[in-house]
């Protein structure tokens, strides 16, 4: 029997961009073009290889799976406006985890199932996960790739070297950079460590350079080792270099390392860029420790709510502690007063209850399992007024992922820089205000914690959740620091400040113009 020619035509479409088809894959797709001329099946061909060429897939033999979250993001990108793609708001403990391969250079999928209750193994991972995603980022940069020969730049380029390359050189040693993890194995005393091993480090003519130096911090460490002393001396001491979420997805395609139903980087879909552009007047309102059992709180926020209320905001994001931790007694039914509080001047505005999205974030004092990040969401029985009133009401972990159009945030309320401050090895210098300091370092970090555990625990299977990997559009850190805006490797790293302690202000940031606005309720 002679071979239908739409299947061979399938077969050779996807064998010339590299690609094998599995049997029950190419089956799907010629039911779906069957009816199709040779013009819509070319095109739909190319539309179709496009996106899986932009999945991180483990081979090139495409089965069925794969073909269906092909078609169905190429269905996305036709169809009329969608709402649940247009807005995801993400809970870290179901985003997906990425883990970098060194062998295969890429990042791919891991499907083992978290717990909370780790073991050995999972925190053996935490620093060393969080090392490799520094590295092979590193490794990248222009600065750390080998030169070409012939050209003059090759003297601006340097070797990074692991901590065994260096213990393991004959002869003299030369000056050198090395990657790794700043920690103190005994009492007084700093060590440069990585997977391969460790070296005793002497700081004292070292170079402090931008950005909050603690323990567990990856660092580039320039210096020259010291035979007779076994001592690595340090010159100068820098953060691991960025880069921009564009390249991160050249390199490793463009699959959704993000979370949400998309299964590609909503980056990349013109439907969603032309709904960003066209909702010029969206904005989201950033207001962190809203004090409900605080009588002036309360007041403050009904006239913002009445400011907006003709006009309202696609987001309000409310960030705790919800409560100002005056009195520790029955914290819960304080909490639950509040929020009754809350619902009751809502019903006041019906308009934001129905068009606004509100979304509560719970702070470090709230209740909860304890300190350890990430945190699950307020429980549903102290939020339950708020249900029956607000159409759109989200409660988030913290941190939490948020995807509007084609914009991915993370949202984050802890009090990060003062304990960075109060544990930097070597307090940054004056030269940066400190939340550049801090939002440089988050992002060389790629982390929005890296601390100590003992300073910020960490649930060990769910240390993916604080990852800044590619790096987002908009991170928002809740501090109770005073407010800043400042961008840096195409993101804006945002504060919006404690609303009670700082004159009751806050952030608005529009999201068609990517700019932030500071707001403050004088009345």
């Amino acid at each position: 029997m002679a071979p239908d020619p739409l299947r061979s035509r399938i077969v050779k479409t996807f064998k010339l961009h590299g690609l094998s088809l599995r049997s029950e894959g190419s089956t799907y797709l010629q039911s779906l073009l069957r009816e199709s001329d040779t013009s819509e099946v070319e095109e739909a061909l190319s539309r179709i290889i496009d996106v899986l060429s932009n999945l991180n897939l483990p081979s090139p033999v495409v089965d069925r799976t794969a073909l269906e979250s092909a078609v169905s993001e190429c269905n996305d990108d036709v169809e009329p406006e969608n709402s649940d793609k247009m807005f995801n708001v993400i809970d870290v403990f179901d985003a997906p985890c990425y883990k970098y391969n060194a062998e295969r250079k890429k990042l791919l999928l891991d499907t083992e199932t978290k717990s909370l209750f780790g073991s050995g193994k999972d925190k053996t991972r935490v620093m060393k996960d969080r090392y490799w995603m520094v590295m092979q980022r590193a490794q990248r940069h222009d600065l750390f790739t080998a030169p070409v020969p012939g050209f003059s730049s090759q003297s601006n380029k340097f070797q990074l070297q692991t901590v065994e390359q260096v213990l393991g050189q004959q002869g003299d040693h030369k000056h050198t950079i090395v990657l790794a993890m700043l920690v103190q194995i005994e009492e007084g005393k700093y060590y440069l460590e990585d997977p391969s091993a460790h070296m005793l480090l002497d700081l004292t003519a070292a170079k402090f350079h931008v950005g909050m130096f603690t323990e567990f911090t990856f660092v580039l460490a320039e210096g020259q080792y010291d035979d007779s002393k076994s001592v690595f001396r340090v010159t100068g001491v820098g953060l691991p270099p960025t880069e921009p979420a564009s390249i991160t997805r050249n390199f490793f395609g463009n699959a959704n390392f993000f979370g949400g139903p998309s299964t590609t980087c909503v980056n990349g879909i013109t439907l969603l860029k032309d709904i960003e552009r066209e909702k010029q007047d969206a904005m989201f309102v950033f207001i962190s420790d809203v004090w409900l059992d605080d009588v002036t709180v309360l007041a403050k926020l009904k006239t913002m709510f009445t400011g907006y209320s003709k006009y309202p905001p696609f987001a309000f994001v409310l960030f705790g502690n919800f409560s100002s931790g005056k009195s520790h007694e029955n914290t819960i039914g304080k909490l639950q007063t509040g929020f009754k509080a809350l619902a009751d001047m809502l019903a006041s505005f019906p308009s934001l209850c129905s068009d606004s999205h509100f979304l509560f974030i719970p702070g470090p004092l709230d209740p909860g399992p304890g300190p350890i990040l990430p945190r699950p969401p307020l429980l549903s029985s102290i939020v339950e007024p708020l249900t029956k009133r607000i159409a759109h009401l989200h409660m988030c972990s913290n941190p939490a992922r948020v995807q509007y159009c084609t914009q991915n945030m993370v949202l984050f309320r802890e009090n990060l820089i003062n304990k960075m401050c109060r544990h930097c090895i070597r307090f940054p210098n004056r030269s940066e205000e400190l939340h550049v300091h801090l939002a440089k370092s988050i992002l060389s970090q790629a982390h929005l914690a890296p601390l100590p555990l003992h300073v910020l625990p960490v649930y060990w299977s769910y240390d993916y959740a604080l990852r800044l990997y590619p790096i987002p559009d908009v991170v928002v850190v809740a501090d109770k620091y005073d407010a800043f805006s400042v961008n840096a490797t195409d993101s804006l790293i945002m504060n919006p400040g404690s609303f009670p302690k700082s004159n009751f202000s806050f952030k608005v940031y529009m999201p068609a113009q990517r700019k932030v606005e500071n707001c403050e309720i004088n009345t």
